[in-house]
């Protein structure tokens, strides 16, 4: 896959916002442990920056997938990982099955909206017994005329304590635990404050991705339409897993700038620290350790686009999704380990971008499944692991 003008164009639009909108508030927000979603995401909306993908009927560009990989590429230039996080949950995690299942009422009540930063998106799958064992949900929404009932709880939900909307899965029957789920629309806030029933458990507090508001909420028999369910019902596990394509693409395809801006870092360190004589970057095992991990960056970045070329053809990509987000997320632990090592003391000082980089990155090898579900997926597409019995 190569990137055409339009696509750097894009990465270049998006790239000034970051230096004039984002960068120079990163530390403050990152103090707070939150950003001003609604203000940051209206003032992307305001640039055609949310809806990439989605349909042109609803405010979206109506572009292939390629564009949003090389935008969430671009958002490697924001100097945390939260807020890149937090906007990837609005355009490729919380959307795609609203974009490509929900009703017209649905995509003109919730995606529009989201498309213009009007309203913030979360998306609710795990649970505080379920995370990447998806199938484990408990929450249930029950009957009750036409509308759903909805009791339980979502946790490690991002954007949660700021969004308007949450894009839910949800129990809606009884059966195999791959065939009673629904992906729901619930509505969390009007005039910022939260509907009945629905209470902020705590805002978790984590070891890196500050800035993104990660909170715990609890339903209590929350009443919605069901003419809020996205799709079928009973089909919200495959809609998930769908989603899931793009939201793993999406994790590989924003690891590529930023840990290329920490091998980078670390090269102008290195080549200004002086030691025993002469330079960090004079030493021959740091220069071919980063000349490896540039290596490895660069076969990440291969992987990502040809899956990105095979999901454009319309094919089905978990294999490759899969394969790159486990990549991405070891990489993005050993990337930012192996220059702050290089920084020395410097490294371990909280302000230190690698040091920001090393808290932020460890995440990517449990959210969006952890590895050792990647790794199991794997296995079965692989045929060397058995497929549970239907």
């Amino acid at each position: 896959m190569q990137y055409t003008h339009e696509h750097r164009e894009i990465q270049n639009t998006l790239k000034r916002f970051i230096e004039a909108e984002i960068n120079p508030h990163v530390d403050e927000w990152e103090a707070a442990e939150i950003f001003p979603a609604h203000e940051v995401f209206k003032k992307m909306g305001n640039l055609g920056l949310l809806g990439l993908t989605k349909p042109e009927a609803y405010g979206g560009a109506g572009l292939d997938y390629s564009y949003s990989l090389a935008m969430a590429e671009a958002l490697g230039h924001i100097d945390c990982g939260g807020i890149p996080m937090a906007i990837g949950v609005q355009t490729d995690m919380a959307t795609p099955a609203l974009a490509r299942f929900g009703s017209d009422e649905l995509r003109a009540q919730f995606l529009a909206p989201a498309i213009a930063g009007d309203m913030v998106g979360c998306i609710g799958v795990s649970e505080p017994s379920a995370g990447s064992d998806v199938a484990g949900i408990k929450t249930v929404a029950r009957k009750d005329g036409d509308d759903y009932v909805i009791s339980g709880s979502k946790m490690w939900i991002t954007n949660s304590l700021q969004a308007d909307w949450m894009c839910m899965l949800v129990n809606t029957g009884e059966g195999p635990v791959h065939k009673n789920k629904s992906l729901v629309m619930v509505p969390m806030r009007e005039n910022g404050k939260l509907l009945p029933g629905i209470e902020v458990g705590k805002k978790i507090k984590k070891i890196g991705m500050n800035s993104s508001d990660t909170g715990l909420i609890y339903f209590d028999n929350v009443r919605v339409p069901q003419r809020y369910r996205i799709g079928a019902e009973g089909q919200g596990f495959i809609y998930q897993m769908q989603q899931f394509q793009e939201e793993r693409l999406w994790c590989a395809a924003s690891t590529l700038q930023s840990l290329s801006n920490c091998i980078q870092w670390t090269v102008d360190w290195a080549q200004e620290r002086k030691l025993f004589g002469s330079t960090l970057a004079d030493q021959q095992w740091v220069q071919f350790k980063l000349a490896e991990l540039k290596a490895d960056v660069e076969c990440l970045r291969a992987l990502t686009y040809q899956a990105c070329e095979h999901y454009v053809a319309g094919e089905d990509v978990t294999e490759w999704a899969t394969m790159a987000k486990l990549k991405a997320g070891r990489l993005n632990r050993t990337v930012p380990d192996t220059c702050l090592q290089f920084w020395g003391g410097m490294g371990f000082t909280w302000e230190n971008k690698v040091s920001r980089m090393y808290r932020d990155g460890r995440l990517a090898s449990i959210g969006g499944g952890a590895d050792e579900v990647m790794l199991g997926i794997l296995s079965k597409i692989m045929g060397i692991a058995k497929r549970p019995q239907k």
